[in-house]
């Protein structure tokens, strides 16, 4: 699949005459735009390549072992610690290439089983100008808050074949018109819980259909350890809510979805991230500009959150990635983008 290059960006003002009043600004913003995009397809070899970070950094397996990369420009050294070696620094020691990008592979087992076990806990741990820092990977896929604990864990997810969640129904064709259906799973139940992944396939779907909704928008589906944030403070950005249930019940919701011939939108949130510092990206190598613009432009006063600085090559490649992640293995139909 090959995403065209741009065009000449002037028929826009065909369509809305009105916008001819700030045409200089409009042609400076689109000429910048075609640089990046020129320098993504020179450096990258084009979006469809750009978009697929997600089978390089973090977590990756082969038939021969584990491979674990992160970006940390800021780290004087980094380490991949986690229940699977007893939490030694010394064990799993990574290396750095000029880009700032930190590597380590555990070969498999004797027996064949991965290194590291599915479901357990992993960190990287670096040493930092601020001291000595323990995050969880910025591309992790599940993230838990374990009970009576405060920060998020992060969870090694890479269920045997046979218990991984396989869709069944293809994609519904893209409505002439939308009716949306804009939901919360963890404040849809009609009792005072938290629901879940599963009730909200069963209960809500139903429901939406019969309505007459041709598609639900999600909101809160990526990551956020503060629960009244409504899902607007993202820590974990490839991570889809441990509250509501597993990545595979996610899957699930919305093969069910398309069973029933409702598109399915994701809330996603790109515009900021959270403020945490344990089981977010902020501060994320011990400095304060490794995704995020430093000093006031990178705070947002009113969110209390961090904003990106998508000047950064790799936090293009990490949203755009992230985005590429929620259509291709979650097989979400399309974005509400927030903040915009």
């Amino acid at each position: 699949r090959i995403v065209p290059p741009p065009g000449s960006g002037q028929r826009i003002y065909e369509i809305d005459p009105l916008l001819r009043n700030y045409r200089d600004h409009l042609d400076y913003r689109f000429s910048q735009y075609r640089k990046l995009r020129e320098a993504i397809d020179t450096f990258e070899g084009g979006l469809e390549a750009f978009s697929r970070g997600f089978e390089k950094l973090g977590f990756t397996r082969s038939e021969t072992g584990i491979t674990y990369r992160e970006w940390a420009p800021g780290a004087k050294s980094a380490t991949l610690i986690g229940d699977f070696n007893t939490w030694n620094p010394n064990a799993n020691v990574m290396t750095r290439d000029e880009f700032g990008v930190w590597e380590v592979f555990l070969p498999h087992n004797a027996d064949g089983s991965p290194a590291i076990p599915h479901g357990t806990n992993v960190k990287i741990r670096m040493d930092t100008s601020s001291g000595t820092k323990d995050s969880i990977p910025a591309w992790i896929k599940f993230s838990v808050q374990v009970p009576g604990e405060i920060p998020y864990n992060g969870i090694y997810y890479d269920p045997p074949e046979d218990e991984r969640y396989v869709f069944k129904f293809p994609r519904p064709k893209k409505p002439k018109s939308l009716r949306i259906y804009e939901s919360h799973v963890g404040m849809s139940s009609t009792k005072p819980v938290i629901n879940t992944y599963a009730n909200f396939r069963d209960e809500v779907l139903p429901r939406i259909k019969e309505l007459g909704y041709n598609a639900v928008q999600i909101m809160a589906i990526q990551e956020h350890s503060y629960y009244a944030s409504f899902g607007y403070h993202v820590t974990n950005f490839f991570a889809p809510s441990s509250r509501f249930g597993t990545p595979d019940d996610l899957k699930s919701l919305i093969d069910k979805a398309h069973e029933l011939g409702l598109v399915v939108l994701m809330d996603i949130v790109h515009s900021h991230a959270s403020n945490n510092t344990l089981d977010g990206l902020n501060m994320f190598d011990g400095t304060d500009n490794c995704y995020f613009h430093t000093g006031p432009r990178g705070y947002h006063w009113m969110w209390d959150s961090r904003l990106f600085n998508y000047g950064q090559w790799e936090v293009l490649r990490f949203l755009l990635s992230n985005a590429r992640w929620w259509l291709e293995e979650y097989k979400f139909d399309g974005f509400r983008f927030d903040g915009v």
